[in-house]
């Protein structure tokens, strides 16, 4: 992934954050590599998503593309899972967590 598409993929999921439902799971599978300026787009996209209370994660993952993650040190930072249905689980733990915290 580019720089650009990943701007372009901002674009596209930033508008979500008006909705009612706002989560987004971005499923990588297809994705072989990403450069360095994608990755931190891609973090500060899903940092803008929790700002907003919603959720944001990312999931199916190849191993080069969390390695490359991992070694530019962002993988930490970014809420993935393994499969989609790990990221669904997270979303809806998420969203119960901030029914909790808004109910206090």
């Amino acid at each position: 992934m580019s720089a650009d598409m990943a701007a372009k993929l901002s674009d596209l999921l930033l508008p979500y954050l008006q909705n009612d439902v706002k989560n987004v799971i971005l499923n990588l599978k297809e994705l072989q590599s990403l450069d360095e300026i994608a990755a931190e787009k891609l973090v500060k996209l899903q940092q803008n998503f929790y700002e907003k209370n919603s959720s944001f994660v990312v999931c199916e993952m190849k191993k080069p593309v969390e390695d490359f993650l991992d070694s530019v040190n962002l993988l930490e930072i970014m809420n993935t899972t393994l499969t989609e249905s790990e990221a669904m689980d997270i979303v809806q733990m998420e969203e119960i967590e901030r029914e909790f915290l808004n109910e206090e």
